[in-house]
Order: C-alpha cells, then sequence, then structure tokens
C-alpha cells in the first residue's frame, strides 16, 4: 500500500480518508482480515438463516416483517426487495458525495456484521479502484437508513441500472445480500464527513484570520491571557486563546502594551464563544470516527456471540443531535466574524479612513462586503432550525421515529460554504487594513499568512467590484492553517 492509498479494514478509517478518496486523492485497498471477517459473518447468517427466522433474509421488512419468505419466492426475494427500495428521485448528488459514500459502505462492510457475501464486498471495492460511480438520487431518506440510495447502488452492481460513469463487471446477489447491503446509513454519514472536514478546517482557520484582525485594529492581548482563560477553563476556549497567543507571538515573551482597555467582543471575547464552536467540531468527529466503523446493519451478525441480533442501531439520532449542535456553534462565531468586519470599516479602530476606502471623499471602499456577509450570515441562520424536532410515523405504524440526520447533514455542507464566503470578507477586510498601516508587520509566527494572503489579493484600493477577492480569499483559506 502506497502514501496515497487507504486502508479499508472497518475499524480504522478516518474522516480526513473518506475525504480524501472521495476527492480522488487517494486510491483504496482492501485488508484481507477485514475481507475473511465479512466472509465468516456470511457464512454464520447462511447457517442461521436455516435454522431460525432472520429479518429480511427469511421474512419481509418494515410492517411485513412477519410475513415468511419461502419456497420458490425466497429465491427472488433480495431482488424485489431491491427493485421495490431504488425510489430515490430529484437531482443526483455529486460524483463526489457518491464515492464517499461508497467507501463508508465498504467500510462498514469490513466490520463484519452485515453478514453480505464477500464477493459483494470485492465488486464495491473494485469500483472504487475503477472509479465507477452509480447514480445517486438525492431524495429517499429520513436519517433511519439510506435505503433508496443504496438499493440503487446495489441495482448497479448487479448490472440491473447504468452507471453514472465508469463501470465493473457485474456481481451477483444472494437473495440474503439484499437488506444486508442496504441497511446503512452510509449516505448520510458521508455527506456528514464531507461537510466536516470543510467546515472544521474553516474553524481552525478563523483563529488565523481573527489574529489578523487583532493586529489591523490594535487589539488587546490581555483577553487571551492564560490567566483569565486558566480561571474558566473550558477545553476549546483554552485551545483557541493559546493559539491565538501563539499566533500573535506573545506567549513566554515581552508583550506590547494593551492597544486600548477593552475591545468590542469581536476580539475580547473570540475564545469563549469560538472555543465552544471547537468543541463541537471535536464531538462531531467522534460521533463520525464511530458511525463510518460501525457494523449498524439490522440485523446484526455477530462473530464473537455466533448469533443474529434484531435490533434499532440504524437510527442516527446521536449524529442529528451533533450536526444540529455544530450548525448552531459554526454560526455564533460566524456572527463575530461579521462583527470584527464593521470594526475594520470603523476609523475609531483602525486609525483609517472609513471602509478602508482610498480616492476621492465619499468613496465606498469596502463598504459592501458588510452587506455580502450579512447576507451569508443570514443563510446560516436559516439553517439554524433543529432537524431532530421532526420525525415521522411510517411503515403502517412500525417506524415511529426519525432523527433526519439525512437533511442535517446536508445542511451542514451549505454551512461550511456560507461560512467561508464569511471569513474571505474578513480576510480581504483585515488585509487591506494592514496594508494601509505605515508601520511594518512584527516578525511573529501570523506574519506569514498576511505575506501569504497580501501576495494573492489585488493590491488596488481604489473603488471597484470586490467579489473576485472574496474569492480569491476564500479559496486562499485552505492555506492559512495555523
Amino acid at each position: 500500500m502506497n502514501s496515497s492509498s487507504v486502508l479499508v479494514d472497518g475499524r480504522t478509517l478516518s474522516c480526513e480518508s473518506v475525504a480524501s478518496v472521495a476527492a480522488g486523492e487517494a486510491g483504496v485497498v482492501l485488508d484481507a482480515t477485514a475481507r475473511r471477517r465479512a466472509e465468516d459473518a456470511w457464512h454464520l447468517v447462511k447457517d442461521l438463516s436455516d435454522r431460525r427466522p432472520v429479518y429480511g433474509r427469511t421474512t419481509g421488512v418494515g410492517a411485513n416483517r412477519a410475513d415468511a419468505v419461502t419456497g420458490i419466492d425466497a429465491d427472488t426475494h433480495g431482488h424485489r426487495l431491491l427493485a421495490s427500495h431504488a425510489g430515490g428521485v430529484g437531482p443526483l448528488v455529486s460524483e463526489r458525495l457518491t464515492r464517499a459514500m461508497l467507501i463508508v459502505r465498504l467500510n462498514q462492510l469490513c466490520a463484519g456484521g452485515s453478514g453480505v457475501s464477500p464477493l459483494v464486498v470485492d465488486a464495491l471495492c473494485e469500483s472504487l479502484v475503477a472509479g465507477a460511480v452509480p447514480a445517486v438520487h438525492r431524495y429517499g431518506a429520513v436519517g433511519t437508513g439510506d435505503l433508496a440510495a443504496l438499493a440503487g447502488t446495489a441495482l448497479t452492481l448487479t448490472g440491473a441500472q447504468p452507471w453514472r460513469s465508469g463501470q465493473v463487471a457485474p456481481v451477483a446477489f444472494d437473495s440474503g445480500d439484499a437488506l444486508a447491503f442496504i441497511s446503512s446509513n452510509a449516505l448520510t454519514v458521508a455527506e456528514a464527513v464531507l461537510g466536516y472536514v470543510e467546515l472544521a478546517r474553516l474553524i481552525d482557520i478563523t483563529q488565523v484570520v481573527t489574529a489578523l484582525s487583532f493586529l489591523a485594529l490594535g487589539g488587546s492581548w490581555e483577553a487571551y491571557a492564560p490567566e483569565v482563560h486558566a480561571a474558566r477553563p473550558h477545553p476549546g476556549q483554552l485551545t483557541c486563546a493559546a493559539t491565538m497567543r501563539g499566533l500573535l507571538g506573545i506567549d513566554g515573551g515581552a508583550v506590547p502594551a494593551p492597544g486600548r482597555l477593552q475591545d468590542p467582543f469581536g476580539l475580547r471575547a473570540f475564545p469563549q464563544v469560538h472555543g465552544p464552536a471547537l468543541d463541537a467540531m471535536s464531538s462531531l468527529a467522534r460521533v463520525l470516527t464511530v458511525e463510518i466503523n460501525a457494523a449498524a446493519e439490522n440485523p446484526l451478525v455477530s462473530l464473537p456471540a455466533q448469533d443474529v441480533f434484531h435490533h434499532g442501531n440504524f437510527h442516527l439520532a446521536a449524529l442529528a443531535l451533533s450536526l444540529d449542535h455544530a450548525r448552531v456553534a459554526a454560526h455564533q462565531t460566524a456572527q463575530l466574524s461579521v462583527a470584527r468586519l464593521g470594526d475594520l470599516v470603523e476609523p475609531e479602530f483602525t486609525g483609517q479612513p472609513a471602509f478602508l476606502a482610498a480616492g476621492p471623499a465619499g468613496s465606498s471602499g469596502i463598504m459592501i462586503l458588510e452587506y455580502v456577509a450579512h447576507d451569508a450570515l443570514a443563510k446560516l441562520r436559516s439553517a439554524l432550525t433543529p432537524l431532530t424536532t421532526g420525525t415521522v410515523v411510517i411503515s403502517r405504524g412500525m417506524e415511529d421515529h426519525a432523527s433526519f440526520a439525512s437533511h442535517a447533514a446536508q445542511e451542514l455542507g451549505d454551512t461550511a460554504d456560507a461560512y467561508r464566503i464569511i471569513l474571505g470578507c474578513e480576510l480581504v477586510a483585515a488585509v487591506r487594513a494592514l496594508r494601509m498601516r505605515a508601520a511594518e508587520l512584527p516578525d511573529i509566527p501570523v506574519r506569514a499568512a498576511f505575506e501569504l494572503a497580501a501576495s494573492a489579493l489585488p493590491p488596488d484600493n481604489e473603488d471597484r467590484p470586490l467579489g473576485q477577492d472574496v474569492e480569491i480569499a476564500g479559496a486562499l483559506l485552505d492555506r492559512l492553517a495555523p
């Protein structure tokens, strides 16, 4: 396995690895031990199905759970199950997201709890290696299983439906493979992973942009003093304050006199507001790491117990709640970014002309960036309604609760997109304000970020369209990691 390959073993897959495979930056290698584990589970459940009822294999599903499937009907049961559940509709999700879904599902199968045929495991791995992507529609899940997306994927693997791009040789599904394959939230988990990786990176980078704004505004370092945060030691708050001290070069040495007695909240309360966002990202990462390595299929084939268990592990309440929390936390710290942008256009704080304008009196400078940032912030705010407050009763009352984690995962991606715009606006403003200062930046860690941004952003401060500046800044953010 080379450095650009991800080992799929059902135990150790990370969010970052999922994102790398989804982006086409890494290949996959199937762990031999994991494949044997899946094969052992397949043999076990086939044996158990001959001796006792097993949901979805010897019975119908949902409200049809008590209907025994026997005789000639058993041979076609799996195909009928896939065909009837492949009902996704609406636009296709991106190929990037689909690849993320495929590697999440492959890794879950390698956890060894599904009982799916090892030939299906091989075929799924081959599709990732070959770059073959099935067509997956947006609508069809409520957070208790991505049945429509995975049933369509299964039919594509069997050759019953065409590939969206690329192709691999068809694989035969045993009748018992159908539910074993589709009993998963792989699409929802994959979308949450991609949203998390994007948003968590931006949350980290926010500290760099804030440090630049701190310098442009002549902020007071006292708000980040270790004594302050030791007195109220929330983990994320401690981390944020320490990161700010490091970026600004105020750890363990002589520090400048405070620029003013007290700063606006955008600087002064930054660790207290941004710290919870760091904590929310850490919590979401833990939940997602469990999900992508989980054997959550119903029923669960347990090799240690040599038995099959019927359960509700497919329910994504934990993920849905964590996603709701992450969006709210991101909105809180995004509000401070917009607040700092407001400070950067104020001469009282920067000592520069209003709106950091250059040219004749009445020039607008970066005035429009406040409108852009508040527009993006409104997008974040519109996504704050907790998706976990909704529920459904379906399948004739058998399924009487839903997490709507699938919708929360979609909202997380939209949150990341809007957050990037907000942070890009602040970066444009901070760099302009620092350029307009006569004094050179001190030799501190965040100076490298300023020099990188200043070299990429247009130097012209005259009134002109700024949309391209924000786009450049947004694309640049990923290179500013603390």
